[in-house]
């Protein structure tokens, strides 16, 4: 644990609610191209029609935050972004194929005697979290809603009678039949150069508290945020991804983490779905910022964070898949 530890730090220390959209790129532009600013108005659909569409949308990484079968700023910003990938017309109207895409809604997940390793004790103070082996999921209810990009009071709504504070293995769930998140696909280690992804570009924008992938001028993919805080804002400007690391250690240094400036007075906390950075760290060329998953999903786009680029675990995974060392992010707001 201890190699394991030093060589994540050393790596890591060289890496040095609204609910109407503003304007987004159209196909075949970024925000730096992109003119006036508009905005689109979305109507309410049935929790059905919600639901379809947020696992679509999902499916095709365009993230529309935690599953709920509700019509919240995030699902209708992922909407737009993705009609206007694909160049459809911005309304809010839903073609019927969308929909086809999801011929079922809910399918069940019978809950494997392996989802055990990963849940274990928790600890909410820095000091205690640094003394276990790993920072697991709390509950087998915390590993199943994180696992279909859920939340956990949309599972207990979607299994009325259930006590899912107290499932086991061998119970069957009835979960939203999204492609599910599988952490036990994740291994510690750091990303290589892929040179198929040379040409990506990421824009975070932290008005809108969203991160947008392009491949050139193509927008490829979308997911929500939450962008740094009032203290520590998100870095405004163009950075470099310098490191991707998968299941890392974090650094809890109060000094990094309220003033940006190492202390000596510090804990390395073990890696986990509920270590503060999550399962993913990419980091920037900008000390102690980067762009990483959460051990809270349900805080995303509205608690801050500390000067970082902050997503859903599901979604940090799926950024780690689309970028590549080397590639420019832009922040700005």
């Amino acid at each position: 644990m201890h190699s394991r530890v030093l060589i994540v730090l050393l790596a890591l220390a060289a890496i040095a609610a609204r609910p109407v959209e503003r304007a987004l790129p159209v196909r075949g532009t970024t925000p730096a191209d992109h003119g006036p600013q508009v905005r689109v108005a979305l109507p309410n659909y049935d929790e059905e029609t919600s639901t379809k569409l947020q696992i679509f949308l999902d499916n095709n990484d365009f993230g529309p935050g935690k599953i709920d079968g509700r019509m919240g700023e995030f699902f209708r910003k992922a909407l737009v972004h993705y009609k206007r990938a694909h160049g459809m017309p911005e309304t809010g109207a839903v073609d019927q194929w969308l929909l086809d895409q999801v011929p079922e809604t809910y399918t069940s997940y019978i809950i494997p005697p392996e989802a055990e390793n990963f849940v274990g004790p928790t600890a909410s103070k820095p000091e205690e979290q640094s003394k276990l082996k790993g920072l697991k999921y709390g509950s087998l209810l915390e590993f199943v809603a994180e696992r279909y990009h859920s939340a956990e009071e949309f599972l207990k709504k979607l299994n009325p009678g259930m006590d899912l504070e107290k499932l086991k293995t061998g119970d069957t769930v009835k979960v939203p039949n999204v492609l599910p998140f599988k952490i036990e696909d994740l291994h510690e280690g750091f990303a290589p150069v892929n040179p198929a992804f040379a040409n990506r570009r990421v824009f975070v924008d932290t008005t809108e508290r969203f991160l947008l992938i392009y491949d050139d001028k193509n927008l490829v993919a979308e997911f929500p945020i939450t962008p740094g805080s009032t203290t520590l804002p998100a870095p405004l400007g163009l950075w470099k991804i310098l490191g991707i690391a998968t299941l890392p250690v974090f650094r809890h240094d109060e000094g990094v983490l309220n003033h940006g400036v190492k202390s000596d007075q510090f804990f390395n906390l073990p890696p986990g779905p509920n270590n503060p950075v999550g399962v993913l760290w990419i980091g920037l060329n900008k000390p102690h910022v980067g762009i990483h998953g959460t051990n809270n999903p349900e805080t995303i786009g509205r608690a801050a964070s500390h000067g970082c680029i902050r997503t859903a675990n599901w979604d940090a995974a799926r950024v780690k898949e689309l970028v590549s060392v080397g590639n420019p992010v832009s922040i700005f707001k």
